[in-house]
C-alpha cells in the first residue's frame, strides 16, 4: 500500500499569490474566498481549454484544482522561458505549494487523479477508491525524470504530467511546505509572515535561467 503521507503534491504559483493562500488556502476562481488579485502563470489558452474539457465523470476539468506529483514539469519550462505566447516569469517569482495525498484525505476533500496529462486521450482517470493503489497506477519514474524526451519513449511527457485534481477549496492547514528557487524568494516569503521551517530553497526543482 502506498504511503500517502509521502505522496507529495505540487502546485506552482506566482509568489504574489502566497499571502492569500497562507490566509485562505488554495481556492477555486468561483469560490467566495477567491483571491480578487490572483496572478495567473502558464498558458491562458490551456487554462481556457481545461475549463471546457469534460472528464469521464461528466464534470469539467476546470472544476478541479490541479496538482502535479513532481517538479520540473514541461509547463514550468514554458513559464520560465516564455514560450508559446506565455509571459516569461523568473524562477524566483515561482513557488511550489506542497501538500500530500494524505492531507487531502484528512480534510475530506473530494478528488480524482490521472496517470498522465488530463487532456490527453491516452490518459486514464481514477477515483478516490483507487488511491491505495496509486503507486502502481502512476509512473513515478516518468514523474521524477529530469527530462521528458527519450528516443524510445514518445509517451514519457504525458506520463510525467500525471495530475491530482481536487474538487474543493484546500485549506491552509493542508499545506505542508513551500519550495522556492533561492534565498531572495525565501526572504520574500518570510516578509509575508510564513514560518521559516516550512520554506525550502530547492533550485534543482527549477530550470537554469
Amino acid at each position: 500500500m502506498a504511503d500517502l503521507s509521502k505522496t507529495y503534491l505540487f502546485r506552482m504559483l506566482h509568489i504574489k499569490n502566497v499571502a492569500h493562500v497562507q490566509q485562505y488556502g488554495i481556492t477555486h476562481s468561483s469560490s467566495p474566498i477567491a483571491n480578487p488579485d490572483y496572478i495567473p502563470i502558464g498558458s491562458g489558452s490551456l487554462i481556457g481549454s481545461r475549463s471546457q474539457f469534460r472528464m469521464p465523470n461528466g464534470k469539467t476539468l476546470g472544476a478541479y484544482i490541479p496538482f502535479y506529483f513532481g517538479t520540473r514539469m514541461p509547463m514550468l519550462y514554458v513559464i520560465q522561458r516564455g514560450f508559446n505566447m506565455v509571459p516569461a516569469v523568473p524562477p524566483e517569482k515561482i513557488v511550489y505549494c506542497v501538500s500530500t495525498v494524505q492531507k487531502i484525505i484528512d480534510h475530506n476533500l473530494p478528488f480524482i487523479f490521472t496517470n498522465g496529462h488530463a487532456v490527453d486521450g491516452f490518459t486514464s482517470f481514477f477515483e478516490e477508491k483507487d488511491v491505495e493503489n496509486i503507486d502502481s497506477l502512476i509512473d513515478k519514474n516518468a514523474i521524477l525524470s529530469k527530462y521528458w524526451k527519450q528516443e524510445n519513449d514518445n509517451d514519457l511527457k504525458r506520463r510525467k504530467e500525471a495530475e491530482f485534481l481536487v474538487a474543493a477549496d484546500i485549506p491552509p492547514q493542508a499545506i505542508v511546505c513551500w519550495l522556492v528557487y533561492n534565498q531572495a524568494a525565501k526572504d520574500e516569503l518570510l516578509h509575508k509572515g510564513l514560518n521559516e521551517s516550512l520554506i525550502l530553497v530547492k533550485p534543482d526543482h527549477y530550470f537554469t535561467p
